[in-house]
């Protein structure tokens, strides 16, 4: 998978995680996002997967296309939730403007740390990715929120969408049609092959970046959808109102998206404004659920779980990715003799008998989320919350 990602930069709390001020809800929906993210971005094997827990082709999506997008939109919540708690408080900018530029550098660091680990070979290595993206949007989403109200916020969003539409429709890529929206005639993808050069994605084949440059402008947008769900939250209105509202601003994004579909495609390697709008509706719903849930009813044991992982986000997305890269490096031979690691041995060897072959590689992804949420929960219990 070419992205998805947590980030523990959320709502304050008094050390322990638990916070008067945090909504419980927002670290269940991004317990079940991170969730997610392990699971389709550790199948048994890549030849064997279930349709709904592989990305779309190109355009179009399923259920996997939703993890990042929803990891933005959760960053923009935060953060809504977190500094204007600050300003109230009485908290200097100038601190606020020094922590956002070392969380900027920190997240960027952590994802060159993944994208070039275990070799560091500076000249093909990416300087694009889940993490980096998520870097630049946090860092113009919280400086976008300390300079402006939540109507200069909402005319932003509305810009870079608009702005985005017109690059990618009217602007042509040397050799191709103005509005090529392929993976190669697009503007995007010829930016990203021209300023990246070999540091692209290596997944793209040289071709384009899921995460690139020009993508990441409407990329924004979708974390300035979460600063304004903020808002909405911290509005002095009753909680089923506020449910409501979640719900309701979730259809209007799903209906926009699907009509913006039929001009401008939804596309999340293109991360298209039409996609930015169907997703974030998406996720203000599942908001919405996990509000009523865990806020509102007080239902919160099937929760726990999710909480585990969303309260150590950051850590989990980390040490799993570093796990499986090692994994890689542990070589070992293959069933039928061929070359393969300590990944492809576990495989074939415990979890390929057991079933089909795309639902042995589901249970290995089931049991490496287990094995994940298991270690999540020994920090869970001790009160340990790793955060940058």
């Amino acid at each position: 998978m070419s992205g998805a990602a947590a980030m523990n930069i959320s709502q304050e709390d008094g050390g322990d995680g638990q916070g008067a001020g945090r909504l419980l809800s927002l670290d269940v929906f991004r317990g079940i996002t991170i969730a997610g993210m392990i699971l389709v971005n550790n199948p048994g094997t890549w030849g064997a997967i279930h349709p709904p827990l592989a990305h779309a082709a190109w355009h179009g999506w399923t259920p996997t296309d939703f993890i990042f997008p929803f990891f933005l939109f959760i960053v923009g919540v935060s953060i809504t939730l977190a500094f204007a708690r600050r300003v109230e408080a009485g908290g200097t900018k100038r601190d606020l403007y020094l922590k956002i530029l070392r969380r900027t550098v920190l997240i960027y660091a952590l994802g060159f740390l993944l994208a070039g680990f275990p070799y560091f070979n500076l000249s093909t290595i990416r300087l694009t990715g889940v993490l980096q993206r998520i870097a630049i949007c946090y860092l113009f989403a919280a400086i976008i929120f300390l300079k402006t109200n939540w109507r200069t916020q909402s005319m932003i969003a509305a810009v870079l969408l608009l702005a985005y539409w017109g690059l990618s429709v009217f602007i042509a890529a040397p050799g191709y049609a103005a509005g090529d929206l392929s993976k190669e005639g697009g503007i995007a993808s010829f930016v990203d092959r021209v300023v990246l050069g070999k540091h692209l994605w290596k997944g793209g084949g040289g071709i384009y970046d899921p995460e690139g440059l020009l993508s990441t402008i409407p990329a924004i947008a979708t974390t300035l959808t979460g600063l304004l769900t903020g808002h909405w939250l911290r509005q002095p209105r009753e909680a089923y109102e506020k449910a409501a509202g979640l719900f309701v601003a979730g259809v209007a994004g799903v209906v926009g998206g699907w009509i913006w579909n039929g001009w401008f495609p939804i596309n999340k390697p293109l991360w298209t404004s039409s996609y930015v709008l169907f997703t974030t509706g998406m996720g203000l719903q599942l908001l919405a659920l996990c509000y009523w849930l865990a806020d509102i009813k007080k239902c919160r044991r099937w929760a726990l779980p999710f909480r585990i992982f969303g309260v150590n986000a950051l850590a989990v997305f980390v040490l799993s990715g570093l796990a499986a890269q090692l994994m890689g490096l542990w070589k070992l031979p293959r069933a039928d003799g061929r070359p393969g690691n300590l990944q492809t041995y576990i495989y074939e060897h415990l979890f390929a008998p057991l079933a089909s072959p795309a639902n042995s590689s589901l249970l290995y992804a089931l049991l490496y989320v287990l094995i994940w949420l298991g270690l999540m929960a020994i920090l869970y219990r001790r009160k340990i919350y790793i955060k940058v």
